[in-house]
């Protein structure tokens, strides 16, 4: 699977970019999807298209939105794109709004940027990456923070007191829960709560008996049988409606304390 350094070129970053609206926001991002040869213009298009079907749910952290769109023939190659504007623009987003980072992915299949979803996830939740690539004064520099060649001031340790629960009692063999979490497509924003809640469970030591998938709207109904809990956006939840299973709201995506809360919430913990 590629790296986050394979997909995003130094060319794919643009700052300070002009924006009136949200759509202006993710043709940027979209725009140097087309100029380093990932997509054609009509991809950009359905970018747009699916916030304006599905909602702000791509506005996954406060201030960050990731663009994308299911996999086309209008994509030419797996590429990702980074973009900050010049101006905060509002999505539509109850909490997280308004952005000023954007990533955008362009998407041959569902599983050849999956590496670098879960290398950017864990960027992302580090409040001093967010913070050097708020500040970063270049395209190179920024680049620089997204591929790991610059590293931002170091955070604090864990606390240890904040470790998990004890393991699950009656799960002694392998992973028997599955937790869902869903977005529109299933290749995007998914696989950024996916892999956050993957952090809190290794932390607490239930990788073993709790597994994460994640899938799209039309695939979580037909698999929510099978999952202990659906974990996605407002937005999203709102398209989902009673599947029977609970489904729970989490806002920020790349949140290790929220996604930690979640998991206690739903086992009770």
């Amino acid at each position: 699977m590629a790296t986050l350094s394979e997909l995003l070129p130094v060319e794919a970053v643009r700052l300070d970019a002009p924006a009136a609206d949200w759509p202006e926001a993710v043709r940027a991002a979209g725009d140097l999807l087309v100029a380093t040869g990932a997509c054609t213009a009509d991809y950009t298009a359905e970018m747009i298209r699916n916030v304006a079907e599905n909602g702000p749910y791509i506005v996954l952290a406060p201030g960050f939105a990731f663009a994308h769109a299911r996999p086309s023939p209008a994509v030419l190659r797996t590429g990702m794109s980074w973009v900050r504007l010049r101006r905060p623009v509002a999505f539509g987003h109850e909490t997280n709004d308004p952005v000023t980072l954007i990533a955008g992915l362009a998407a041959r299949d569902t599983s050849a940027h999956t590496a670098a979803m879960a290398e950017l996830a864990r960027l992302l939740a580090d409040p001093g990456t967010e913070r050097a690539l708020r500040a970063a004064h270049t395209p190179q520099a920024t680049h620089a923070v997204l591929t790991g060649r610059a590293a931002p001031e170091p955070e604090p340790a864990p606390d240890p007191g904040a470790a998990g629960p004890e393991p699950l009692p009656r799960a002694a063999g392998p992973a028997v829960h599955k937790i869902l979490t869903v977005c529109g497509n299933g290749l995007g924003t998914s696989l950024f709560l996916k892999n956050t809640l993957e952090q809190v469970l290794d932390r607490w030591g239930w990788s073993r008996y709790v597994t994460v998938e994640a899938t799209d709207t039309v695939s979580a109904k037909g698999k929510a049988a099978e999952a202990v809990a659906i974990l996605t956006s407002r937005e999203i939840a709102r398209t989902l409606g009673d599947v029977g299973m609970p489904v729970k709201v989490v806002e920020d995506f790349t949140s290790a304390a929220e996604a930690d809360a979640v998991l206690r919430d739903t086992y009770d913990v």
